[in-house]
């Protein structure tokens, strides 16, 4: 390790998550705060804002001349099913979905009913997910998106040939952090680009110093270096597939014993 990240993992006896607090049980992140008896709070730094269908129509996008689907999230199937809704397209039972986990594939199940063979997930992205893609040969697919959109899905897309449509359905917008401004934590907690921008469109004199930052995703990492942020704890890696074990792996060493 860098001897400046060595330097820098001291006792943690708080950290900020930002993002809502999951309703799942067994909450890692709370087993977490019992073990060390530190403080853990969760407080979205971005909102999901609809576009209205107003808008979506500037678009030219047809929703009924698609018959395929790609979800790389919970929000894109919320706000497709919104959409057909206000546009008054009917939910065809013939239509297929492509999602890039099965977490949002288990999702769907709110708006349809999960049938295996309508229904198709990933194990965890968009790369897994397109050996899948390629078997429907001649398809066209519609992904529903917010205006933020990783690189690395239409990368993905366009090296294996797959023909696809972008529809932005709803905005990612930094949510207002004032009544933060006086309150300190050892540790921010990050999941996306945009979680990292409100934090400094909310705080534009924002100093780390001392603050340990953990960010997970290769976007996400390089955002913080963008904002010149010591990234002390990056996710995934070699040795941690989720932030829940890498902060738990962090925390024990920070807080063990001299």
């Amino acid at each position: 390790m860098d001897l400046s990240l060595a330097e820098r993992k001291r006792k943690v006896k708080s950290i900020l998550v930002s993002q809502p607090e999951s309703q799942a049980g067994n909450n890692p992140y709370l087993l977490l705060a019992e073990k060390h008896k530190i403080k853990i709070d969760f407080r979205p730094f971005i909102q999901v804002k609809g576009v209205s269908a107003a808008e979506f129509r500037k678009e030219k996008i047809a929703l009924g001349d698609f018959k395929s689907f790609i979800f790389t999230s919970r929000n894109a199937i919320d706000h497709f099913f919104r959409m057909c809704e206000e546009m008054r397209v009917s939910i065809n039972p013939e239509w297929k979905y492509f999602c890039t986990s099965e977490a949002v594939a288990f999702y769907l199940q709110k708006f349809v009913p999960y049938r295996k063979r309508k229904i198709y997930p990933a194990k965890a992205n968009i790369t897994d997910l397109v050996p899948t893609l390629k078997k429907q040969r001649g398809e066209h697919f519609l992904m529903p998106t917010s205006d933020v959109l990783n690189p690395e899905v239409p990368a993905a897309l366009e090296s294996a040939n797959i023909k696809w449509t972008r529809a932005v359905m709803y905005q990612t917008v930094a949510s207002d952090l004032s009544d933060l401004s006086d309150v300190k934590y050892d540790m921010l907690v990050f999941f996306s680009p945009e979680g990292i921008k409100s934090l400094f469109k909310n705080f534009p004199d924002f100093v780390q110093d001392g603050t340990r930052i953990a960010a997970f995703g290769s976007t996400t990492h390089q955002a913080a270096k963008e904002h010149n942020l010591i990234l002390d704890v990056p996710v995934p890696s070699p040795k941690f597939a989720s932030m829940a074990q890498a902060l738990e792996a962090y925390v024990d060493e920070a807080n063990k014993s001299k």
